[in-house]
């Protein structure tokens, strides 16, 4: 087993959230182990969830044990008056996965705020994988834990077309989660085409025969079922700076490129997607870096009307905004960066990095260019010193 970055607060009870495939019952397994006062219910079982569907009551019932973990609670939200009781009243501890919040939401999660700890367990990151981490192989089929045990290049096609169609099926139609699954059908691929690119409602709908508000619901789906996020603009007074839409980025590049059907294409490097890419599976370290170390930073992007990008801007509390170019060569030069240093001295009390495949370091004006592994490693390291935003 793959040692993980997350690791749950045991003090008190816990929510454990994270897309299908990533590892959850995994990760409570090894942190549970064989112990004997845990109580296991798993509500993807059919004769477990029609147990405690009809009789919620059971749950109370339950004697002699220090830990229940119940698997997928969102099939059951129901299930939450009865964690929050037993909390109040017996201090029994709970261990609570999901995939989908969306239903939670129309529950009563919101009983259990500050009486349970939020987690969130996301595909493995290169630090988890170590040694066995291959960037061309993370860019190409993702990295969820499942493929580590597949050897043929068939096998992981096979894999993550099968993880799509699971989702249709389990996680949005038996849900209920859209009236019509044809039109979702449609939005997918679309969706995952335009990955890392502003969204726009509008031209979405046209492509995909619905009305762009019923977009921005789908949109909503995907981030309630974990399966991606949105990346929302930076909110500035800089000048020449374009207010307005989010980016959407896939939580995963495999799944992501199944559904834009490129798991066939290569990633050659030099090109556009190869670029796209290398910048979507950064943008997912620094993501899932965030929730596993608990820095409760915020992230942004910024488009000037001139198309004059900043790739990621971190806010940091009690530090410096983190500027970030990111860049899929691995031979960074000066005239590489003339936009990005250009649009980075507006933000005079910033600090600006590019990250890259490039191996060595330099400073560039203002600008520290360093490898993308020890850029992620700098900026989780509070004890950063450098001060890259002091222009000459």
């Amino acid at each position: 087993m793959v040692p993980r970055l997350c690791q749950p607060l045991l003090s008190r009870s816990f929510f454990l959230f994270g897309a299908r495939g990533t590892g959850k019952t995994t990760l409570l397994r090894s942190i549970f182990g064989d112990r004997r006062d845990v109580f296991w219910i798993d509500l993807l079982d059919p004769l477990q969830e029609d147990a405690y569907a009809l009789d919620p009551g059971r749950l109370e019932r339950l004697q002699g044990h220090e830990w229940i973990v119940i698997d997928e609670v969102q099939k059951l939200p129901v299930l939450l008056d009865q964690v929050h009781r037993l909390i109040e009243s017996r201090g029994i501890k709970f261990a609570l996965t999901g995939s989908s919040a969306r239903k939670l939401k129309a529950g009563q999660a919101d009983m259990l705020a500050g009486r349970a700890f939020l987690n969130e367990l996301h595909p493995l990151t290169a630090l988890e994988q170590g040694d066995r981490f291959s960037l061309d192989e993370a860019m190409h089929w993702g990295t969820l834990p499942g493929l580590l045990s597949m050897h043929s290049d068939l096998e992981r096609q096979e894999y993550l077309r099968s993880y799509t169609q699971v989702y249709l099926k389990e996680e949005v139609w038996s849900e209920h989660l859209v009236r019509r699954l044809d039109s979702f059908r449609k939005f997918l691929p679309v969706a995952a085409q335009s990955n890392g690119q502003i969204v726009v409602a509008s031209k979405i709908a046209r492509d995909v025969g619905c009305d762009p508000k019923t977009v921005l619901n789908y949109y909503a789906i995907l981030e309630d079922t974990l399966l991606g996020f949105l990346l929302e603009p930076y909110d500035t007074s800089i000048r020449k700076a374009v207010s307005g839409k989010p980016k959407f980025y896939f939580f995963d590049l495999g799944v992501q490129r199944a559904l834009a059907r490129l798991l066939q294409t290569p990633l050659t490097p030099a090109t556009s997607l190869y670029g796209e890419t290398f910048e979507h599976f950064v943008i997912l370290e620094v993501m899932r870096l965030n929730a596993y170390l608990r820095k409760d930073f915020r992230f942004y992007y910024l488009r000037t009307k001139d198309d004059v990008e900043i790739d990621l801007i971190v806010d940091r509390p009690g530090q410096p905004l983190a500027l970030l170019e990111i860049k899929s060569t691995d031979r960074i030069r000066p005239d590489k960066l003339r936009r990005f240093l250009a649009i980075s001295r507006d933000f005079p009390n910033a600090e600006a990095f590019c990250w890259s495949q490039d191996p060595a370091t330099q400073k560039i004006d203002h600008v520290i260019a360093r490898p993308w592994r020890e850029g992620l490693e700098r900026l989780f390291d509070q004890a950063e010193g450098e001060t890259s935003a002091q222009h000459p």
